[in-house]
């Protein structure tokens, strides 16, 4: 992970590369990729944050596709089946993978001040965790790893 991840940068920049990650993938998978779908991928890459399906859908409400809530439920499913968007389970909530293209095991870094959401790699076999599973026979298959804290611009408030 950047020592910058929680600075500004060049949103206009994560989008194109993780929808034509998502187009690349779908294609060569022979997976729709729904105008909702790819839709849905662009609103959570806009941020570094969180957001929950009713926040999704009240931006897909707005821009007319639909006011039921299986419309964000079923994009989100999609992209979260297919590693273009995490579930952060504390929260309840969505945020787009930036390493959608390998695969990995993401721990995710949340400021409880301003709701960014940084995405790091974590090895679920690394550290205190790892040896404990390879102690007891057990194979990890999935980790969820998330961290509430404060990110560089909130700690630097708060001091």
């Amino acid at each position: 992970m950047s020592s910058t991840a929680f600075e500004s940068h060049d949103h206009a920049s994560c989008i194109a590369q993780g929808v034509a990650s998502a187009e690349r993938h779908c294609a060569a998978n022979k997976l729709q990729f729904t105008r909702a779908r790819r839709r849905v991928l662009e609103i959570l890459l806009e941020e570094h944050r969180s957001m929950g399906a009713y926040e999704i859908l009240d931006r897909l409400r707005a821009e007319g596709f639909g006011s039921q809530p299986p419309v964000a439920y079923r994009a989100l499913d999609f992209l979260v089946s297919h590693g273009f968007a995490h579930r952060i389970e504390r929260l309840n909530a969505f945020i787009a993978c930036i390493h959608a293209e390998n695969r990995h095991s993401p721990a995710f870094l949340i400021c409880r001040s301003c709701d960014r959401v940084v995405e790091a790699e974590a090895d679920p076999r690394a550290g205190e965790l790892g040896r404990a599973a390879e102690a007891a026979g057990f194979v990890i298959e999935r980790t969820v790893r998330e961290a509430i804290g404060l990110c560089p611009s909130c700690a630097t408030e708060a001091a």
